[in-house]
């Protein structure tokens, strides 16, 4: 049985967040919490807003045993993008884009 949280609309890239996504993917539950607690990313404390979501989901929802979980899949898919002007030189301006970031995070028991 597995469980997820999803994060939808963050603004940041999801080329950074999947950086710290990598570190804890596979991981168990408590590892990855001590990975995320020190990177000094600004991701890496969203993705533990999200981890902690779906751990509660597993437990409240699956009825899960928080020990025995292990993230399964953590995605970062892009989201919307956000364009505004930067001024340049004489007079001209050139595009901006805002990335912004849906992350998804599934925890699955160990059998």
């Amino acid at each position: 049985m597995e469980a997820k949280a999803v994060a939808k609309y963050i603004r940041i890239s999801p080329r950074k967040v999947g950086l710290v996504l990598n570190m804890i993917r596979g991981k168990d539950i408590d590892e990855a919490f001590a990975i995320l607690k020190f990177t000094p990313n600004k991701a890496a404390g969203i993705v533990e807003k999200v981890l902690k979501s779906a751990v509660a989901n597993a437990e409240n929802n699956n009825g899960l045993d928080k020990e025995n979980l292990y993230i399964s899949k953590a995605v970062a898919d892009q989201g919307p993008i956000l364009k505004r002007n930067m001024p340049r030189a004489m007079g001209r301006s050139n595009l901006m884009r805002r990335r912004t970031s849906h992350i998804t995070v599934i925890v699955n028991e160990k059998e």
